[in-house]
């Protein structure tokens, strides 16, 4: 059976986020890597992806084993606004999820990325959660 990507995206995974978490292909846009960076949180066991994607600078004491601890499930993403100049981006979006206690909550960032030797990282992002 063929699934749809879990990024929202209504692409095939394999053609869409599977692409960067299961085969290494490099992101090209800043919204390629927060797609995919959301689907390696959705999907779990993506931290070793979730770290490589960091930018080196701001992971601080990152572990991969940490990031790859599911503590909500995340249920939905949506794409507010995007912008690339240059070598640098944002993305800022919504994504859903249910929290250990259940309740739905809503996780809005403007997320910041940074191309460097020809990759894109996750720099960092303006973060607020709110019941959804």
């Amino acid at each position: 059976m063929k699934q749809l990507c879990v990024c929202g995206s209504d692409k095939l995974y394999k053609r869409c986020c599977g692409r960067f978490l299961d085969n290494g292909e490099l992101a090209k846009t800043p919204e390629q890597l927060m797609r995919s960076r959301y689907s390696a949180y959705a999907l779990g066991n993506h931290g070793d992806y979730l770290l490589r994607t960091w930018f080196p600078a701001t992971a601080g004491t990152l572990t991969a084993a940490a990031l790859s601890e599911r503590g909500q499930q995340w249920t939905r993403l949506e794409i507010l606004a995007r912008a690339q100049q240059g070598d640098k981006g944002w993305v800022e979006f919504n994504a859903w999820y249910r929290a250990a206690d259940g309740s739905e909550q809503v996780l809005h960032e403007k997320s910041v990325f940074q191309r460097s030797a020809g990759r894109w990282f996750y720099v960092g992002g303006d973060v607020s959660a709110t019941p959804g």
